[in-house]
Parts: C-alpha cells; sequence; structure tokens
C-alpha cells in the first residue's frame, strides 16, 4: 500500500505584513501562502485530483486566475464587485427564508 501526499500551494492576498519569518524576511505587501494536502491511498492519484480539483475551486483560485488573466477596467470591476454582492444578499436572503 502506497501513502503519501500531494499538495499544492498557492497565493492568497491577506493585508500586508512586516516580520521575520524564520531566515527570510517577509515584505509589506507580501501574499500569504495556503497550502491544500490531499492524502493518496493505494495510489490512487485520479481520485487525489480530482478532491485537489474541488477544494481549490471551493477556495475560488480558479476565479481568480481566469480573472488575472486580462486586464480588467476599473468600471468593469466596480460592475462585478457590485454583481457579486447583490448575488450574496439574494442568496442570504433566500436562505433565510428557507430556514423559517
Amino acid at each position: 500500500m502506497f501513502f503519501g501526499y500531494y499538495s499544492k500551494i498557492y497565493e492568497r492576498n491577506e493585508p500586508p505584513l512586516i516580520s521575520n519569518a524564520g531566515n527570510r524576511v517577509v515584505k509589506k505587501g507580501a501574499k500569504k501562502v495556503k497550502e491544500i494536502q490531499v492524502k493518496v491511498f493505494d495510489n490512487d492519484l485520479e481520485k487525489a485530483m480530482r478532491i485537489l480539483k474541488k477544494k481549490i475551486q471551493n477556495d475560488g483560485l480558479f476565479k481568480r486566475l481566469k480573472l488575472k488573466k486580462s486586464y480588467e477596467k476599473p468600471s468593469e470591476y466596480k460592475r462585478r464587485k457590485q454583481r457579486e454582492a447583490i448575488r450574496r444578499q439574494r442568496i442570504a436572503a433566500s436562505r433565510s427564508k428557507a430556514s423559517r
């Protein structure tokens, strides 16, 4: 039986910080790194890849990468953010109605 880890490291926007992390200095404006680990059992790499893809998708990394592919005008950025806020409000309202 094979037991190992398949991990993916990516960046997430966090507030800027200044610290001395071990022997490296984290500069102002640096991005915090989050690590996702997926356990691989019985050499089932395909299942591990599906789980990893699902975790990354739930975190929103694919969406951020797609948005970074090309330039987004400030007006488009504001419109997109506004649409996302309206969608979140609509979802929250429907959840509150369902729980009544």
